[in-house]
C-alpha cells in the first residue's frame, strides 16, 4: 500500500507551529508508513530548522505526488505569502495570519482533490487571521466552508490510556458557549443526535463495535433529582431512545467516574456534555498526548490542541509532543479516509 501523504500546516508562522512541525517531520522523515509535507513559506521552515539546530535538508516541492526523499529531508510545499521578509517571532501580524489561512486552503483543497490522505494542523492565532481580513471564527469554521460542511464535531483522542493498544475518544454535546447556555442547549433531540453522530464517528474511525458512554451532567448523576433533573428529563430518555433502536449506549454515568472507566478500557468513546467536562478529564490525564480530530468533514483532519505560545516562539524550547501525537494519529486514521469521505461529502 502506498504510504499516505500528510500535509502539515504550521499554523501561525511566528508562533511555535513551525518549530514543532520541523521537529516532528524530521523524526518521521524516511519512515515508509507515511510521507509528511510541511505547508508553509520555505523561509519560515528554514528559520525554524535553524532555531532548533536540526541537521536536515529542506526540499521545496510543487507536486503532492513527489516521493519522499528519505531520512534527513523535510519536504515543504511553499505557500508563497511571506517570501524571505518574515515577521518577528511572537507578534500578531496580518501577513502571518494570511500565510496561515493560505496554508489551510492549500492543504484542504489537496485533501478534497484526493491528492493527499489528510491534514495535520498547527495552531493559528485568531487575531492575526482576522487582521488579514478573514471573517472565520477559527480553524473548524474555515474547514467547514472549504469543504461545504455546516456541522462538525470535535473528537478528542487519548492514546496514553491505562490499557495497551486502547485509545479513548471523547465527544462534546456542546462546545464553545458559556456553561449556563450549554446546559440550556441540552434537549432530548440534541442529545440523541450527538449520541448517534459520536457512535457513527467511532465506526468510521476504525472501531467495529463501538462501546459508547454518555457522561452525566450533575454531581453523582443528579442523585435521582436531588442535584438536578437533566439526567431524568433529558439524558436518560435520550439514551433509552437510541437503545430502543440499533445502538447500545451506556449512561448517563457520573462524570467523576465515566472518564476513568473509559481510560481503563471499558469504553471506546464518551459523550461529554460541555466543553470543560471532557477537556479537563483528557488533558489532566495526558496533556501532551491529547489531540483533536474534526469529525463531520469529508477529509481527515487531526490537530494539536494548544495555542501559538507566542511567549516562547523562536526559542527552540516548545514541546512537540502534541504535534507528534496528532501526526501519529493521522497515520493511524489514514486507512479510513475513503469511508470518511463517503459519509460526510456533501451531496
Amino acid at each position: 500500500m502506498t504510504a499516505p501523504v500528510l500535509a502539515v500546516t504550521v499554523g501561525d508562522p511566528v508562533g511555535i507551529g513551525p518549530e514543532i512541525t520541523a521537529q516532528v517531520l524530521s523524526e518521521f522523515a524516511g519512515q515508509d508508513d507515511q510521507h509528511g509535507v510541511a505547508v508553509a513559506d520555505l523561509a519560515v521552515m528554514r528559520r525554524a530548522v535553524e532555531v532548533l539546530g536540526l541537521d536536515v535538508e529542506l526540499r521545496k516541492i510543487t507536486d503532492w505526488s513527489t516521493s519522499s526523499a528519505g531520512a534527513g529531508v523535510i519536504d515543504v510545499f511553499d505557500v508563497g505569502v511571506l517570501g524571505s521578509d518574515l515577521p518577528d517571532w511572537g507578534v500578531v501580524d496580518a501577513r502571518a495570519g494570511q500565510a496561515s489561512v493560505t496554508a489551510i486552503e492549500i492543504a484542504t483543497n489537496a485533501a478534497m482533490d484526493r491528492e493527499i490522505a489528510g491534514i495535520v494542523t498547527g495552531p493559528i492565532n485568531k487575531e492575526a487571521v482576522w487582521k488579514s481580513g478573514s471573517k472565520h471564527l477559527g480553524h473548524t469554521e474555515m474547514l467547514g466552508e472549504l469543504t461545504g460542511v455546516t456541522k462538525q464535531d470535535t473528537m478528542f483522542v487519548v492514546e496514553n490510556t491505562k490499557v495497551p493498544d486502547h485509545k479513548l475518544q471523547i465527544f462534546f454535546a456542546t462546545r464553545h458557549m458559556s456553561l449556563r447556555k450549554a446546559i440550556d442547549a441540552l434537549t432530548v433531540d440534541t442529545q440523541v443526535d450527538s449520541i448517534e453522530r459520536a457512535h457513527r464517528a467511532l465506526q468510521l474511525y476504525g472501531v467495529d463495535s463501538p462501546r459508547l458512554a454518555v457522561a452525566a451532567l450533575n454531581p453523582h448523576g443528579g442523585e435521582n433529582g436531588a442535584f438536578g433533573d437533566e439526567e431524568i428529563e433529558i439524558l436518560r430518555p435520550a439514551v433509552e431512545r437510541v437503545n430502543a433502536g440499533e445502538l447500545e449506549v451506556a449512561g448517563p454515568i457520573p462524570a467523576d467516574s465515566v472518564f476513568h472507566q473509559g481510560l481503563s478500557g471499558r469504553f471506546d468513546g464518551i459523550l461529554s456534555q460541555y466543553h470543560d467536562q471532557g477537556h479537563i478529564a483528557s488533558k489532566t490525564f495526558d496533556f501532551d498526548g491529547t489531540i483533536s480530530v474534526t469529525v463531520g468533514l469529508p477529509i481527515l483532519r487531526t490537530s494539536v490542541d494548544h495555542g501559538t505560545a507566542f511567549d516562547i516562539a523562536g526559542q527552540g524550547i516548545a514541546d512537540p509532543g502534541t504535534m507528534r501525537s496528532a501526526y501519529r494519529a493521522a497515520i493511524g486514521y489514514a486507512p479510513f479516509v475513503d469511508g470518511i469521505r463517503q459519509e460526510y461529502l456533501p451531496q
